[in-house]
């Protein structure tokens, strides 16, 4: 598996081989042996599977606060979608900013998202489909949100958003006082 970083610190793209022959392909998603430099001593918790249908269709941004963060290991297995981590972490050396990468079936790309880190993305395809791997459980009281259209962060998303859920357009824009996720 092949490891490129991003300009957020932490944020890691991981390429996995495709092997193909006549009755299809095979690729390794997860090996935590080959990701030991960056996922560590932590294990994944859990895994969700997210199917979104619009294209334009924006989801996020969404973290979990402290001491309930979690890292994130995204692939797309169906459709495209421009897949976003932005930077909340206090003293980060890349604090408010943020990347994406495109994730296809095709490109066998997975997004690493670091704990602290805000995570979104817009569907560029229809009926996308996003596997997640998450080293902590889901917690609701822990849950944290900016809005997907913040002033601060600015991100460029590749289309004009739609489909947002009320939601994700119920979350706070980052206020002035906002100092960071302290980790």
């Amino acid at each position: 598996m092949d490891k490129f970083e991003t300009r957020v610190f932490g944020a890691w793209v991981l390429k996995s081989a495709a092997f193909q022959d006549s009755r299809g392909s095979f690729s390794r998603l997860f090996c935590s042996r080959e990701l030991q430099e960056i996922i560590g001593s932590r294990m994944i918790a859990q895994i969700n599977h997210s199917a979104t249908h619009n294209i334009g269709a924006v989801r996020g941004l969404h973290y979990q606060n402290p001491p309930h963060t979690e890292m994130k290991i995204v692939r797309c297995l169906k459709g495209r979608v421009f897949d976003v981590a932005v930077d909340l972490r206090k003293g980060s050396p890349t604090y408010l900013e943020w990347t994406a990468v495109e994730l296809t079936p095709e490109n066998h790309f997975a997004f690493v998202i670091p704990e602290g880190c805000a995570h979104g993305f817009q569907v560029l395809e229809k009926d996308s489909e996003l596997l997640y791997l998450h080293t902590a459980f889901y917690t609701p009281h822990a849950e944290g949100a900016i809005r997907f259209d913040d002033p601060r962060i600015q991100v460029d998303w590749p289309m004009p958003p739609t489909d947002i859920s009320e939601r994700d357009l119920s979350h706070p824009y980052l206020q002035e006082d906002f100092k960071g996720v302290v980790l």
